[in-house]
């Protein structure tokens, strides 16, 4: 089974919350777990998404309690690690999703490529080194083009 996290902020507009709910149900459908920081936005449309086709939800929380998670996460664990969390997300997934997202996107991004992740973006940072490089987000234009994208790439690094 493949972990892909999907990464955006915690609160957002009508549009944003549509795509990454579009983003989870494609997930669901395509028997991967979804990780998020389980709380609002991004986080909770994709798991929203996600858990009415089916799947399953996991929420690393930035604080110690359980209630602050969104009420669409299968597994709800508080990590007591505020911000800090997001590395969590990260080394749980094979993938990443980014769609639109603030800073706290942007570290998650940084810290998928520092972990040779790849990074699916859809609406999200773009991102030049300071050597004028490119930095290599995989991009895609809705949510089953980021899907399909995501899952070849983890199949890719040999996680079926």
């Amino acid at each position: 089974m493949i972990n892909v996290a999907v990464v955006g902020a915690a609160s957002c507009g009508l549009a944003t919350a549509a795509l990454a709910e579009q983003v989870g149900a494609a997930l669901a459908d395509a028997g991967a777990v979804l990780i998020t920081g389980g709380r609002g936005g991004v986080m909770e449309a994709a798991c929203r998404g996600a858990r009415g086709r089916g799947g399953v939800t996991v929420g690393l929380l930035p604080g110690d309690d359980r209630s602050d998670a969104n009420s669409y996460l299968t597994v709800a664990l508080p990590t007591g690690l505020g911000i800090a969390r997001n590395a969590l997300v990260i080394k749980a997934a094979d993938v990443v999703i980014a769609v639109a997202g603030g800073f706290g996107t942007l570290s998650e991004i940084a810290m998928a490529l520092k972990e040779g992740l790849p990074v699916v973006g859809v609406g999200t940072w773009e991102a030049v080194s300071p050597v004028g490089e490119q930095v290599p987000l995989h991009r895609a234009q809705g949510a089953t083009e980021a899907v399909a994208l995501a899952l070849r790439l983890a199949a890719k690094r040999g996680r079926p």
